[in-house]
């Protein structure tokens, strides 16, 4: 039996806990910040902290998934329990792992996040369409198929993606927008929101020239350490504010390891782009 679609779950998600998206990057520094060993020891008592903090409050937890795997079968083991933990404490999450290919690997890819049964089994993964949009047709069906939902890359914040996003194709219509009408294709007709989304930087400035309107959600990194405020985000994605999921990594996971302090500032973090979708 599927899940009841992520888009929909989302919505409730996000209008319960706050617009916002936490990430869990248990990269080197971070590690070595919060006094912790670059050894499967720190890096599951980063990742349990993290969730004990955060998977009752927020609406979305999202583990870097390479983070996990440098660490081999064990770093992968953590994960398994992380994402298990996060969901059954209420937290949506959404695999951060940006997969990407053809065929019968990209099935295997979507098989490993999206079948219910996985012990990976996410609410939603990120995907990369770049070897073209319908690359992702096994992921897109399996998501269907389980409730599951997907953010594909659209229009990413790194200089280096504009070489291949803002590239114009014979349509006169540039890669970006073209997986964002694509995202929209796929949401037609979903209430109360569609389960396709798309990944585009807070930090990007006015998109007034794009379509943002794609009836899903838009993952959106940028806040925090990368320069990008609450206040930003009404400029940058105008009519689809209310569908945005702000993503913030290391303005909160700084803040650790102590567990009151992650609340209060993921708490900070929400109520003031909740503000800014209200005033809006």
């Amino acid at each position: 039996m599927s899940l009841e679609p992520f888009g929909a779950r989302l919505r409730r998600a996000m209008d319960d806990r706050g617009p916002l998206c936490v990430g869990i990057d248990p990269h080197a520094s971070l590690l070595a910040d919060w006094g912790l060993g670059d050894d499967i020891a720190g890096l599951e008592r980063f990742s349990r902290t993290v969730v004990e903090a955060l998977a009752e409050r927020v609406a979305v937890l999202k583990p870097q998934s390479a983070f996990f795997e440098r660490f081999g079968s064990r770093g992968i083991a953590v994960l398994e329990r992380s994402v298990e933990e996060a969901r059954a404490a209420g937290a949506l999450v959404v695999m951060d792992a940006k997969r990407g290919d053809i065929g019968s690997t990209m099935a295997a890819y979507a098989e490993t996040f999206l079948r219910k049964d996985a012990p990976l089994f996410s609410d939603a993964l990120t995907v990369s369409p770049y070897l073209g949009y319908g690359s992702l047709k096994p992921a897109v069906e399996l998501a269907r198929e389980s409730g599951a939902g997907l953010f594909v890359l659209a229009l990413t914040s790194n200089p280096e993606g504009g070489e291949v996003q803002h590239a114009v194709r014979a349509d006169g219509r540039n890669v970006g927008a073209t997986m964002l009408a694509h995202l929209a294709a796929e949401n037609a007709g979903e209430a109360p929101l569609g389960s396709y989304g798309a990944v585009v930087g807070a930090t990007l400035g006015d998109l007034s020239s794009y379509d943002l309107d794609i009836n899903g959600p838009i993952l959106a990194p940028g806040i925090g350490a990368q320069g990008a405020t609450a206040a930003d985000l009404a400029g940058v994605f105008g009519a689809a504010l209310r569908n945005v999921v702000p993503h913030v990594s290391r303005g909160v996971l700084r803040h650790g390891p102590d567990v009151v302090a992650l609340r209060e500032v993921a708490e900070g973090f929400a109520e003031e782009i909740r503000a800014a979708v209200t005033a809006a």
